[in-house]
């Protein structure tokens, strides 16, 4: 490999890395996700070309690039397509409906439909090349708020960017995998009325999960800054099933992701959404760096958080993409303020809540970037938004 990073991408490389070691470095790291609808518009608003590239244009801090998670190796079979309808089935074997004007997809059916495919269910192998060395479809890149077909590599898409940006790379954790291959409402089911099948299964998963990212690790060859750990396990009131059915099928392979990438030197960001905060106390406990969406909408505040967890545990996340859309400037000016609170010490990445939708606009989101890239330079120094109780202090 001939890539260098860059004098500015070290500099990001240092800020990221100390933050996430609950270090002050110069300013704040902020980055993001982003609906392609919202990169759409924002191109628009602002007379950009087509190809103009956020991360680029905002010279962002960090940035995940996902391989080819497919248990299937293969192009999407299209069932269906119109201008306003298409649907699809990925390699998943999931059967999917995007219909024009919906933000997201729906998942129409799961082939792997009852416990004997269950157990017949058989992966291509993790470390198969074309995870990572060649483009097409898969699942996790191409289905979406559009669909995308013949992507890039995985690794073309590392390179692209090593020189300018840390990259993470991307994993699925046990449950998310697993609802992509049965669906949500037979995980739930089967929990309940099946566990010994669904455990038996979901080890399986989490052998796969494991070596798919020992594979990926392999392949970047050096070129990865950290792992995104995706996993959904709560909604908007809290756990979609308890804690401790989290904790016997789930977190043992969530605890094994995390031990690979420290292992390898990579800090691990787990994308979470809704209300996982009953088994937060096992995130610290299994070393996570940083907990990422925090979802406004679920009743989650990084400033609580910092001062119920103090700095076992990092956060990223936390603009409510709502407010962020439609709240008066001054109100939303004081919710980031106020949350900025959260990054004394360290230990603090800057996100929306989510990811950033088609509903905020362009100059709204240049609004709350400026705010931090103003006030999120250390030492700290929030006027009237300060709150002096949160662990860490000014510095």
């Amino acid at each position: 490999m001939n890539l260098e990073r860059g004098t500015k991408c070290l500099a990001k490389l240092d800020r990221v890395n100390k933050t996430l070691r609950h270090e002050e470095a110069d300013r704040l790291p902020v980055s993001d996700f982003y609906w392609t609808t919202f990169i759409h518009r924002w191109r628009k608003e602002l007379g950009l070309p087509p190809d103009a590239d956020i991360y680029r244009h905002y010279d962002l801090d960090w940035i995940c690039i996902t391989p080819n998670m497919d248990p299937h190796i293969r192009p999407f079979t299209v069932i269906k397509e119109t201008e306003e309808d298409v649907i699809l089935k990925t390699g998943f074997e999931a059967t999917i409906r995007k219909k024009l004007g919906t933000q997201m997809p729906y998942f129409e059916s799961f082939d792997t439909n009852d416990l004997e495919k269950m157990a017949a269910f058989r992966f291509d192998d993790p470390a198969d090349d074309r995870r990572f060395f060649s483009g097409g479809d898969d699942q996790l890149n191409g289905v979406g708020d559009v669909i995308s077909r013949n992507l890039p590599s995985f690794i073309e898409r590392v390179r692209s960017y090593y020189e300018d940006f840390p990259v993470f790379g991307s994993i699925c954790e046990g449950h998310e995998y697993l609802w992509r291959v049965i669906g949500s409402e037979n995980v739930l089911l089967w929990l309940a009325l099946y566990p010994d099948e669904i455990h038996a299964f979901v080890e399986r998963v989490g052998k796969f999960v494991v070596d798919l990212t020992k594979a990926q690790i392999k392949a970047a060859d050096g070129m990865l800054a950290g792992m995104v750990v995706w996993g959904d396990i709560a909604y908007r009131n809290g756990m979609l099933f308890s804690p401790a059915m989290w904790r016997e099928h789930f977190k043992p392979i969530t605890a094994e992701l995390i031990r690979v990438c420290h292992e390898a030197g990579l800090p691990v960001i787990y994308h979470g959404c809704g209300n996982a905060s009953e088994v937060y106390d096992d995130f610290i406990e299994i070393g996570l760096d940083s907990y990422n969406p925090l979802e406004a909408k679920s009743g989650l505040d990084v400033v609580d958080l910092r001062k119920k967890h103090g700095h076992k545990m990092g956060f990223c996340g936390n603009i409510d993409a709502l407010a962020w859309a439609n709240d008066p400037l001054p109100d939303l000016e004081a919710q980031v303020m106020r949350k900025l609170n959260a990054a004394k010490g360290g230990g603090y990445l800057i996100q929306s809540d989510h990811s950033v939708p088609s509903n905020v606009s362009a100059e709204r989101y240049e609004f709350v970037l400026n705010l931090i890239r103003k006030h999120g330079t250390y030492p700290l120094d929030l006027g009237t938004w300060d709150d002096p109780s949160i662990p860490g202090g000014k510095r």
